[in-house]
């Protein structure tokens, strides 16, 4: 196997553990996002407990993403964490608060405890679902990077029209991907309540979904060149608004499950675009684009390194995919609270 398949072969691996972790987790981030719109501590406690069995084991594939870009592309490892160290290190002050409001807030029956946490919760999922979109904007649209791979630029290259629309998407997908599943996981009045959410949810990604959409096709050209060279790429931007369309469709039918299965689609169809749009470039640099961007082949470890990494992969891989499977299983159908319940 040669160098050029073996890097392939892990941009897939890397872009289908990115999907992962944003199909799996982004529900938890939505339901952190709508935690303080719950009516009351019960409810709560009926949010946290639809992801408290899963919400941690959900965050490996950030462990896979990492360690795959550490040991296989470390050129582009060095350059993105050093690039948006002040976006990752809010990114990983939101994932630490919020592990500790999960844990921490059943501790005391406190009520000044209880929103403390309850604040901090929704306000760190909040900080890393814009933040994901932070830098995923900033990976399409670009950051000035210099030969060597260094950032030369300051805080506010990250900041821009499109990457705080990208935020925003971000943000408003995951609601909206929180909202239903909690649809599937409560019932009674807890159920109605959340039902609430749902059309204000899934319009507001709608509407900043077009809105990103259509700056990308005027402002970004290179995203969309390669569709314009194989017509029949379109397929993909087409089957992602239906997906959208579905979430809605399902979900006011009563299909939960459906309309989940939708949202999924929508994310890995929105993940299929950005890598049409941006293969083979990992991080576009805004100077010398075409010297300085890091892409697949230029920032990749050789043959040796990929290959035993590959063979990690395919014995690691196939145990967390079971691990998972098996805690949804064990966990499935609506919360039903306990003694032991957060």
């Amino acid at each position: 196997m040669d160098l050029h398949v073996l890097q392939i072969i892990w941009y897939l691996v890397l872009s289908a553990s990115v999907i992962f972790y944003t199909a799996l987790d982004g529900f938890d981030l939505g339901v952190g996002a709508l935690h303080l719109f719950a009516k009351n501590d019960n409810d709560r406690r009926v949010f946290l407990n639809a992801i408290g069995p899963v919400w941690d084991g959900n965050e490996v594939w950030l462990v896979v993403v990492g360690g795959g870009l550490f040991a296989g592309f470390p050129g582009a490892y060095a350059s993105i964490f050093s690039g948006f160290y002040t976006p990752l290190m809010a990114f990983l002050a939101g994932i630490i608060f919020r592990a500790v409001a999960i844990e921490f807030r059943s501790k005391q029956e406190s009520p000044q405890w209880r929103h403390f946490w309850d604040v901090s919760f929704s306000l760190a999922s909040i900080v890393i679902a814009l933040g994901i979109g932070l830098i995923l904007g900033n990976l399409i649209e670009g950051i000035p990077l210099d030969f060597d791979g260094d950032f030369v630029g300051t805080f506010m290259d990250y900041i821009s029209p499109f990457t705080l629309l990208v935020a925003l998407l971000s943000l408003t997908l995951c609601t909206m991907h929180g909202a239903i599943y909690l649809l599937m996981k409560t019932d009674g009045d807890v159920h109605d309540h959340v039902r609430q959410f749902l059309v204000p949810s899934v319009s507001a990604f709608f509407a900043v979904y077009l809105a990103t959409s259509i700056y990308t096709i005027i402002k970004l050209p290179y995203m969309t060149e390669r569709m314009f060279d194989h017509p029949w790429l379109f397929v993909v931007p087409l089957l992602t608004f239906l997906a959208i369309l579905n979430i809605l469709r399902q979900a006011l039918k009563g299909n939960d499950g459906w309309a989940f299965l939708s949202s999924c689609a929508s994310i890995i169809l929105l993940f299929s675009l950005f890598g049409l749009g941006t293969y083979p470039v990992i991080l576009r640099s805004t100077v010398a684009t075409a010297e300085n961007s890091i892409t697949l082949f230029n920032s990749s470890s050789g043959v040796l390194t990929l290959k035993v990494l590959l063979t990690i992969a395919i014995i690691g891989v196939p145990l967390v995919l079971a691990y998972g499977f098996w805690i949804y299983r064990i966990f499935r159908g609506k919360v039903v609270l306990d003694e032991t319940s957060y």
